[in-house]
C-alpha cells in the first residue's frame, strides 16, 4: 500500500487503530514530495522539520487516546493563508520574504484538530489567475499531463492533492479558484458559503468574494475538513454565527426525491462538446439515483464575467494599496522621495496580471466612473443573486459543469487574458451570490479530468455535499490516480 494514496478518512482510521503512525505517514508524504515535486512544482515552501516534529506530537496524543478529528493528517496550505513563522509570499515578489507573526483562523482550527502542515503551495500572484502561471516564482504542472496547467489560482493545492503530496489542502476561491483547479486536477474542491469559514489571515484579493475551501480526494474527506474549519470567528466580522452541522453524517442521508436544477445558461457556445457530454452523463446519473431533474434559467449569468471583472479588480485596487514599501514586504532602497518609493516598489514587486487588475479596478472606482461601472456592477450582482433565489424556491441544488474545457496547455492562454478569464465562466456566479459550490470528478477526456459542479443554497453545504457524495459513490472516478512517475534516486 502506498501511503500517499490514502484518503484522509482511511488515514484517520489507520492512525486511530495504531496500525500506522503519523511519523510514518508524514515521512511518506515528504518522500513523495521529494520524488515528484520537481515535476509538479506544487510547493513554494516546504515545512519538513516542523511537520515531522508535529507528527511525533500527534503520535503521542494518539497513544494517550487524545487528539482531534485530523490528528496526524498531513495537509498543505495555499500560500495566501498565513502560518505563523512561515514565509507567506502570495506568489508575489513584493512579499518574497514576508513572515507573518500570526496564524490564520483556519490554520488555528486545523492545528486544534491535530493536522500536520507539510508546506505552502504555489498560487497565481495574490490569487489572481486561472492557471498558476501568474506566480512570480514558477508554473505548477498538472499531474495528469505535465504539459498542461493545473488551473488556478489554487493550482498548487489542487495538484499537491492529486499527486499524493498531501492528503488534503486548503485553497481560496474568489471566482472559482478552488473549483476550477479541482476540476482540472480530478479532485474534490469546495467553496463554502460566504461567511461560513473565517477569512482572518487570508491575504485579501476581493473581500466581498474571497472564501477559503478544502481540496481532497473524496467528498467525505471534504466534509471532514469543512467540519474542522467552519464556524463564526470574532476576528472576521463577515463570518456568520450559523450552526455547523455534522457534515460527515449529513452526506450519508438519502438523496431520492431531491430536486436538481439544470441551468440552460451553463450549456452554451464555448463549452467543449466532450465536456458537455461528460457532464450531461453525470447529471443523468443523478436522475438514476432517484433525484428529480428540472431545467431552470439563471438569465443574468451572461453578465457574470463583466460584473466580476469590475467588482473584483476594484476591491483588489483598494486591498493592494497597502503594499507601498513602507510597512512590510519589498521596499525600493534607491528611491529619493516617498512617491518614488511607492512607484518603484510596486513596479518591481507586482507582476503584469496584478498590475492589470489594479489599473482596471482603480479606473472603475475613479471619479466620474464609479456610478457607471462599479455601482452598476453591484446592482447586476443583486440581480444574479435574485436569479438563484428564484431557482432555489423549487430546487434543492443546481448541477452544471465546473469548467467549459479540459485543462489547457501551459502557455496557451498567457497572451490572451480574455480566454484565460473565460475559464471561470461557470464558477463566478456562485461567488457573486455567495453560495456554496463544489466540483466533484465526473469523467475523463483523453486522460484529462472533468468536474461536475454542484451549487447549494446559502449555508446548505450539507445538501450539495450529499448530492456529490451519492454521485461519487456510484462511480469510480475518484479512485483514479495520475500516471505520475517518480524520479529515481
Amino acid at each position: 500500500m502506498n501511503l500517499h494514496d490514502l484518503t484522509v478518512s482511511e488515514a484517520v482510521r489507520l492512525l486511530r487503530e495504531r496500525s500506522l503512525s503519523s511519523v510514518e505517514l508524514t515521512g511518506a508524504l515528504l518522500q513523495r514530495i521529494e520524488s515528484v515535486d520537481t515535476q509538479v512544482k506544487a510547493f513554494l515552501t516546504l515545512m519538513a522539520d516542523e511537520a515531522l516534529l508535529q507528527a511525533e506530537l500527534a503520535d503521542e496524543a494518539l497513544a494517550s487516546g487524545e487528539g482531534g478529528l485530523l490528528t496526524g493528517i498531513p495537509v498543505a496550505i495555499k500560500d495566501v493563508i498565513s502560518i505563523k513563522g512561515t514565509r507567506t509570499t502570495c506568489g508575489s515578489r513584493i512579499l518574497e520574504n514576508y513572515i507573518p507573526p500570526f496564524d490564520a483562523t483556519v490554520v488555528c482550527r486545523l492545528r486544534e484538530a491535530g493536522a500536520i502542515f507539510v508546506g505552502k503551495t504555489n498560487t497565481d500572484e495574490f490569487a489572481m489567475g486561472s492557471s498558476t502561471e501568474n506566480s512570480a516564482y514558477f508554473t505548477t504542472h498538472n499531474p495528469w499531463d505535465l504539459g498542461r496547467v493545473p488551473g488556478g489560482s489554487s493550482g498548487g493545492s489542487a495538484s499537491a492533492v492529486a499527486a499524493g503530496e498531501a492528503l488534503a489542502a486548503l485553497g481560496s476561491d474568489t471566482g472559482g479558484s478552488v473549483r476550477q483547479p479541482a476540476a482540472f486536477c480530478g479532485v474534490v474542491g469546495l467553496k463554502p458559503t460566504y461567511g461560513r469559514v473565517s477569512r482572518y489571515g487570508l491575504v485579501a484579493f476581493a473581500s466581498s468574494l474571497d472564501q477559503i475551501g478544502p481540496f481532497t480526494r473524496t467528498v467525505e474527506d471534504t466534509a471532514l475538513i469543512l467540519q474542522c474549519i467552519s464556524g463564526q470567528d470574532p476576528d472576521d466580522s463577515t463570518s456568520i454565527g450559523v450552526p455547523v452541522p455534522d457534515y460527515v453524517a449529513e452526506i450519508r442521508k438519502d438523496v431520492k426525491g431531491l430536486r436538481v436544477g439544470i441551468p440552460k445558461e451553463y450549456f452554451v457556445e464555448g463549452i467543449e462538446p466532450g465536456v458537455e457530454k461528460t457532464v450531461r452523463e453525470a447529471i443523468g446519473q443523478l436522475q438514476d439515483l432517484g433525484m428529480v431533474l428540472e431545467e431552470v434559467s439563471l438569465p443574468h449569468t451572461k453578465y457574470a464575467l463583466p460584473t466580476y471583472y469590475l467588482i473584483a479588480p476594484a476591491e483588489a485596487s483598494s486591498n493592494l494599496a497597502r503594499y507601498d514599501g513602507v510597512k512590510y514586504g519589498l521596499s525600493a532602497p534607491d528611491a529619493t522621495t516617498l512617491w518614488e518609493s511607492y512607484m518603484r516598489t510596486r513596479e518591481r514587486g507586482f507582476g503584469p496580471e496584478v498590475k492589470r487588475r489594479i489599473m482596471l479596478g482603480t479606473y472603475a472606482l475613479s471619479s466620474g466612473y464609479y456610478d457607471a461601472y462599479y455601482l452598476k456592477a453591484q446592482k447586476v450582482r443583486t440581480l444574479m443573486k435574485q436569479d438563484f433565489d428564484a431557482v432555489f424556491e423549487r430546487c434543492d441544488v443546481i448541477a452544471a459543469p465546473a469548467t467549459p474545457t479540459v485543462p489547457f496547455r501551459i502557455g496557451e492562454r498567457v497572451a490572451d487574458p480574455i480566454q484565460m478569464y473565460l475559464s471561470d465562466m461557470f464558477t463566478i456566479p456562485a461567488n457573486m451570490a455567495g453560495l456554496p459550490a463544489l466540483s466533484v470528478p465526473c469523467g475523463f477526456i483523453d486522460g484529462l479530468p472533468i468536474g461536475l459542479q454542484v451549487i447549494g443554497k446559502a449555508f446548505d453545504e450539507s445538501t450539495a455535499l450529499r448530492v456529490a457524495y451519492a454521485y461519487e459513490q456510484s462511480t469510480d472516478w475518484h479512485k483514479r490516480r495520475p500516471p505520475l512517475g517518480e524520479v529515481a534516486d
